[in-house]
């Protein structure tokens, strides 16, 4: 997926006010700043309050589910290939957040695991360093999770 449309997307979102950050490759990328390898889809932690309509929204732009792991995750995708993979949180009064797990415990988000970062030089809400680097523990990793963790950690760390 390129830049140009994961922001046509998050405008579409932001634009129905719905609430969105950007997940996994992508968000290692906006918290480096740039882009640092191809995406085959859009990552997007949403709020689960809103899923029916993100999933409306996404609907009228011609998106289709394709994988059904509600309340876990959902995959969409367009006519075009492009591909969307929704996981709602469901967030407590503190900003804390649950993504229900799939046949395994829930996903914590805690308050710190929102942040913002920068794709194609624009300001975007994504997932932090430190949640992003929890998320790629407990499984085996494959070449792109090794790349995105070397990212992650030098992020980290400040280098």
């Amino acid at each position: 997926m390129q830049a140009s449309h994961v922001l046509e997307l998050l405008d579409l979102i932001s634009g129905a006010g719905l609430r969105a950050w950007v997940g996994g490759g992508w968000a290692v990328d906006a918290v480096v700043g740039r882009q640092t390898r191809e995406h085959g889809d859009l990552d997007l932690a949403a709020d689960a309050s809103q899923l029916n309509a993100l999933l409306a929204l996404l609907a009228k732009e011609g998106f289709r589910i394709t994988v059904d792991w509600l309340p876990s995750r959902a995959e969409l995708t367009a006519p075009d290939g492009r591909r969307v993979d929704i996981h709602p949180v469901e967030f407590a009064a503190d900003g804390s957040g649950v993504q229900a797990g799939h046949g395994g415990p829930p996903f914590e988000y805690p308050v710190d695991a929102f942040t913002t970062g920068s794709i194609a030089g624009r300001t975007v809400n994504c997932l932090s360093v430190e949640q992003q680097l929890r998320f790629r523990e407990g499984y085996a990793p494959r070449d792109v999770d090794r790349h995105d963790v070397a990212l992650l950690r030098r992020g980290s760390t400040g280098e």
